[in-house]
């Protein structure tokens, strides 16, 4: 009787073991599914607010986009507008050479409160310029200058060196650009047509069109070096280039007489070359043209 008593305890524990076990199991699965879901919906949340916040930024960043493009499509526009507005006062002559011509001429400005005029002659950003553009009023080198690209965008400028007898002043921009290339002034005519690009009196895109009046002309440094011309010369134009029919540069323009009579002087551009190269080797130990 004791051994069939035993044996019915021995049973009921084990069926209650099992239950236990299969209530414990089950709980245990429970929790675990519900964890699950829980982790399912927070990383389902997760998931719709990145998506979200993903879509705000790509919509910020189409309209911004499309206001950059709007922006960029409006200065086009404008200086297209003035490029044909330049090449209208010009003669046939220079039709087709302003638009490109243009291209490579730089407004500068200095600190000093001055600007002028210059032109690119180097891909990779070299720019001439006459050396007294960057002075301020004691003569000295201004302390920052910035040379505007002829599209608009400003660039913090390195200055390299001057020469201070032939007032050339050697710079360099960061970027690639397109150049002009300087003629061989020794071949420059009485008579032949020129046009004068630069920066006049603060107006971008200025050009005026005149003819060679003389060569070998004395500035003040009396030597013989500058072409004399009749194109309207204005203290922004100090810099700038002075340009043939065939889109070459023979000369820089630097001075005009104070008197009623229009003549501007430029120096001529076997004397430019042979200042940038000098300047070029001293500060570089290249030469550039």
């Amino acid at each position: 009787m004791a051994l069939k008593t035993h044996h019915k305890w021995l049973i009921g524990g084990f069926s209650s073991f099992v239950v236990i076990f299969m209530i414990a199991s089950g709980t245990f699965t429970y929790i675990i599914f519900v964890k699950q879901e829980i982790n399912y919906n927070l990383l389902n949340q997760k998931l719709n607010e990145i998506q979200a916040d993903t879509q705000v930024k790509i919509n910020d960043l189409v309209e911004s986009v499309s206001e950059t493009n709007e922006f960029i499509n409006t200065e086009l526009g404008s200086i297209s507008d003035e490029i044909s507005s330049i090449k209208a006062t010009t003669s046939a002559d220079f039709s087709g050479i302003v638009e490109t011509a243009i291209k490579s001429v730089v407004t500068i400005k200095t600190s000093a409160g001055y600007q002028g005029s210059g032109f690119i002659i180097s891909g990779d950003g070299y720019v001439v310029t006459n050396a007294h553009v960057l002075a301020d009023d004691s003569g000295y080198l201004a302390s920052s200058i910035t040379v505007i690209t002829y599209d608009q965008a400003k660039r913090d400028a390195e200055f390299i060196g001057y020469d201070g007898l032939f007032d050339v002043a050697l710079l360099k921009i960061p970027g690639n650009y397109p150049t002009l290339e300087l003629a061989d002034s020794d071949k420059v005519q009485i008579g032949e047509k020129v046009i004068a690009i630069g920066n006049p009196l603060g107006l971008q895109f200025s050009v005026s069109e005149g003819i060679v009046s003389a060569v070998n002309r004395e500035g003040t440094n009396e030597i013989g070096a500058y072409i004399q011309t009749d194109a309207a010369l204005n203290p922004g134009n100090s810099g700038g280039p002075l340009i043939n029919k065939e889109g070459k540069v023979i000369g820089i323009n630097n001075f005009k007489t104070s008197g009623g009579e229009s003549l501007g002087f430029a120096l001529e551009s076997n004397y430019i070359k042979g200042s940038i190269n000098e300047i070029a080797t001293e500060n570089l130990n290249q030469s550039l043209i």
